[in-house]
């Protein structure tokens, strides 16, 4: 095997940082990048003179990350920024979010393709609203892996009571959340380069592993649907070319399932049945397509398919209707989502009108009540609406498929992204 077939070939770990202002997100994946030697000298050579611009004591690591000129200067992440490194076992991309409130909606975004989530604590501070809030979005997101890194271990004598405590207090907080299935907890100091990469000596009393150790070995193969076959249309090929006269083939990327010649289908939203003749990609046909792969399928029967129809090998998870319950995150601060406003909504490949019928509720994120007597969302506040939409979607519950699961809403105004939604 060569090495570029080798890399190619690696596992893929994408994962979030999420947590209060100033925990260390940014210095944390500083930290992993330079210890685990994934800084191009260059980059290093142009933080080490920043660093001295304004006058850090250290090398801060955090600029590694900051990558806009107001987050440099402010000291603050602002946008999502992704970064990807690689160690010998595994491939990594890192969603970098921000912690302030009013940047909920870019934690959403981050964490939306994300298999792992890191909620960092400050040792000194412990389990503060933020926290409650980084955990409860990575519950919604159905997030099966969380580490909560309690950072700054260095500032509080590396003492192992006020870990344990930090620990407590979380865990009586997520036994109200329903997803959280693995937590795990790691004391480490991003700064000092504690338990980040390489095994704390400052704390003989922690016997679990590093953090980058914890990211190379956690398990993440469960995170597809490889049950519920989906297959989303992007695009009909027709060639008009004389080797490929009469060639039709669907493209798309395959949202969950196997799919092999032979198998029997179901287009959505016609309900036509017919089966799966030839699956094609750049390199070749294959024996079977399973996902993220995208791919060329052709079908045995001449049906009527376009962009936004559905492949399926339809079971009784599967849902076809134009009335969908749904959590939402609020993106928009021009506008709030009120009852009986209208959207363009985008699910999978499909776009269609939506009307919101009602909304039941909203989510106080640091307290997880339901306050059902404002109805009315604001930038960056969660809630549980209907909507209906102008022509049936065909979908699953996020629960069970993020791709078939989630949906965007769109002014139609001015074609902004309004809101997030995860259907229940």
């Amino acid at each position: 095997m060569t090495e570029t077939s080798g890399y190619l070939d690696m596992d893929l770990l994408r994962f979030t940082t999420a947590g209060s202002v100033d925990d260390g997100k940014s210095t944390l994946i500083g930290r992993l990048l330079y210890d685990s030697k994934n800084i191009f000298e260059d980059q290093l050579e142009a933080v080490e003179a920043s660093s001295r611009k304004r006058g850090d004591e250290n090398v801060n690591l955090a600029l590694l990350t900051d990558g806009l000129k107001a987050e440099r200067e402010q000291g603050i992440t602002i946008d999502v920024a992704y970064r990807y490194f690689a160690t010998p076992k595994r491939k990594f991309i890192i969603a970098d979010t921000p912690g302030h409130i009013q940047y909920t909606r870019n934690m959403v975004t981050g964490a939306s393709t994300a298999n792992l989530a890191i909620v960092l604590v400050d040792a000194r501070k412990g389990v503060i609203e933020q926290t409650c809030r980084h955990a409860f979005i990575a519950n919604l997101l159905r997030i099966q892996h969380v580490v909560i890194a309690v950072n700054k271990m260095d500032l509080v004598d590396y003492s192992e009571e006020t870990f344990e405590s930090i620990k407590d207090a979380f865990e009586k907080f997520a036994s109200r959340l329903d997803n959280l299935v693995d937590i795990s907890f790691i004391p480490l100091s991003a700064l000092k380069g504690d338990n980040v990469v390489d095994s704390s000596q400052n704390m003989p009393w922690y016997k679990g592993p590093t953090l980058l150790y914890h990211l190379e070995n956690v398990y993440v193969g469960a995170q597809e649907n490889h049950v519920d076959a989906r297959f989303p249309v992007q695009w009909v090929i027709r060639p008009q070319s004389d080797q490929w006269h009469d060639f039709r083939g669907y493209a798309g990327r395959v949202a969950g399932g196997v799919f092999k010649p032979g198998d029997e289908v179901t287009v959505f939203p016609s309900g036509f049945k017919t089966k799966v003749k030839t699956i094609h990609t750049a390199d070749g046909e294959l024996d079977e397509a399973f996902s993220p792969l995208s791919v060329t399928i052709t079908l045995e029967d001449e049906i009527d398919i376009s962009r936004g129809d559905m492949i399926a090998k339809a079971n009784n998870t599967s849902k076809v209707g134009q009335d969908i319950e749904a959590m939402i995150c609020w993106f928009s601060s021009a506008q709030k989502l009120t009852a009986r406003s209208r959207y363009a909504i985008r699910h999978t490949t499909n776009e269609a009108k939506a009307i919101v019928s009602e909304i039941r509720y909203k989510v106080d994120i640091n307290t997880l009540h339901k306050i059902e007597d404002d109805t009315t969302l604001e930038l960056n506040e969660i809630g549980r609406i209907v909507i209906r939409t102008s022509s049936p979607l065909f979908y699953d519950p996020y629960s069970r498929n993020r791709n078939t699961g989630s949906f965007v809403l769109i002014d139609e105004k001015t074609n902004e992204t309004v809101g997030a939604g995860m259907i229940i």
